[in-house]
């Protein structure tokens, strides 16, 4: 396997964009450019396969630490993370790079980042890939935070996650390394429900042994970044998520018009338990029009577990349009 460490050929910049300062990877073929966005608790880092594969086949890649990660700057406020902000920062690169419409890929939060960014600007997007989190329906009558509630009670990670310092309290006592084990190697098939009176990051099994497809190495570039950062940045995603909802009512009943293709692992957390239905169903669909699903064998992390099946439905998904 490549390792992560294959870096040196890269170019990094911190750019000035809406306010702050993010950090970006770069690799520059000569062909379209593509935007490569990163989910918790995860960095650029978790596209190197991408990057290189994508930039081999002539493509000009960029891959940010979103804002509150890796080098990228932090603000202190939870209400500083709506989907707004990190869009505005995301317009902001592209202007920096001179890039009126690009290709955007994104996996976890970075798959909601790019759902928006499409929503928001499909001026700006020739098409978009999106892994593991599907464009979801703004409920009008009911807060996201109240939803997961109402559905899954009150020690589902999400909610975990919304009082300040909890969650940053219990991952303090592991050390960063094991934090990173627990989130990234996770095999568990269902929705992250602790048990009652338990944190969720106490409830999270590490595998016995390394799944063949990341490295004790790989895993420890992570960790030290957020020995450094800390995890608060990655956390205020999910502190601001009823704060977005509010925001996001102008948009109501909006569809996503540009070009989308989806990934999911079928072993992805909650997919069949939860999801399954609305991503293989008509719902998705009539939100997505133009939306191709594709289901790999898999779990949650998968562009780093199958990274030349999530490699190769990319590169595919970027030929035809660019054919078109």
């Amino acid at each position: 396997m490549e390792s992560v460490m294959k870096t040196s050929d890269l170019n990094h910049h911190r750019i000035k964009t809406n306010g702050i300062h993010i950090h970006v990877a770069e690799k520059q073929g000569q062909g379209p450019f593509v935007l490569l966005l990163h989910g918790f608790p995860e960095t650029w880092v978790s596209w190197h396969h991408q990057i290189h594969d994508l930039a081999n086949h002539g493509y000009h890649v960029v891959a940010p630490d979103l804002r509150g990660y890796g080098d990228s700057d932090s603000p202190p406020s939870p209400s500083s993370y709506t989907m707004f902000h990190i869009v505005a920062d995301l317009i902001g690169l592209l202007d920096h790079f001179n890039q009126q419409k690009v290709f955007v890929v994104g996996h976890d939060w970075g798959a909601t980042a790019a759902w928006h960014l499409s929503l928001f600007r499909p001026d700006r997007v020739k098409g978009m890939v999106a892994m593991c989190v599907p464009f979801f329906p703004r409920d009008p009558y009911i807060k996201p935070t109240l939803f997961f509630k109402q559905s899954f009670g009150d020690d589902l990670y999400i909610n975990q996650f919304q009082e300040a310092g909890r969650a940053e309290r219990s991952f303090a006592k592991y050390d960063h390394l094991t934090v990173i084990k627990k989130f990234l190697l996770i095999n568990q098939t269902d929705v992250l429900i602790a048990p009652r009176g338990m944190e969720i990051i106490d409830d999270m099994e590490i595998p016995s042994q390394l799944p063949p497809w990341i490295t004790e190495q790989e895993l420890q570039i992570y960790a030290d970044k957020f020995q450094q950062s800390g995890f608060t940045g990655g956390l205020n995603y999910y502190r601001t998520m009823d704060l977005t909802w509010e925001l996001l009512a102008p948009w109501q009943g909006s569809k996503i018009t540009v070009p989308s293709k989806f990934i999911i692992g079928d072993k992805d957390i909650g997919y069949k338990s939860f999801s399954k239905p609305y991503i293989e169903g008509n719902v998705m669909k009539t939100l997505v029009p133009d939306i191709e699903v594709v289901i790999l064998e898999g779990h949650h992390f998968i562009q780093q577990e199958k990274p030349k099946q999530v490699s190769d439905e990319i590169i595919s998904f970027i030929q035809k349009l660019v054919l078109d």
